[in-house]
């Protein structure tokens, strides 16, 4: 009787039970991935608020352009300019200030 049993016993496991436990997770891992409604209200509030703020940035690029045609030509580092927290601080300690 233990001699049918046990090889009954591993191929159930492996053609009944490992499949089904593989396509139940494969499910649950499809549904899962979807987005929900909010997700999607979240990535349009999302894209509308980065289109205004391009928008924003064209428009004061527009104004610094009919203030000062070369004002991007002046933000731009020198080759031995430091560059972002060397230049807080640099500015800090031309201020006066603790970094």
């Amino acid at each position: 009787m233990e001699d049918i049993l046990v090889p009954v016993l591993i191929v159930g496991i492996l053609f009944i039970g490992l499949p089904w436990i593989i396509f139940h997770y494969v499910t649950k891992w499809k549904s899962s991935a979807t987005l929900t409604g909010e997700d999607e209200k979240l990535l349009d509030e999302l894209h509308d608020m980065a289109r205004r703020l391009d928008d924003r940035l064209c428009t004061i690029e527009r104004i610094m352009n009919a203030e000062n045609p070369n004002w991007q030509q002046a933000c731009l580092p020198d080759s031995g300019t430091p560059l972002h927290d060397d230049v807080l601080t640099t500015t800090r300690s031309r201020r006066g200030e603790k970094a």
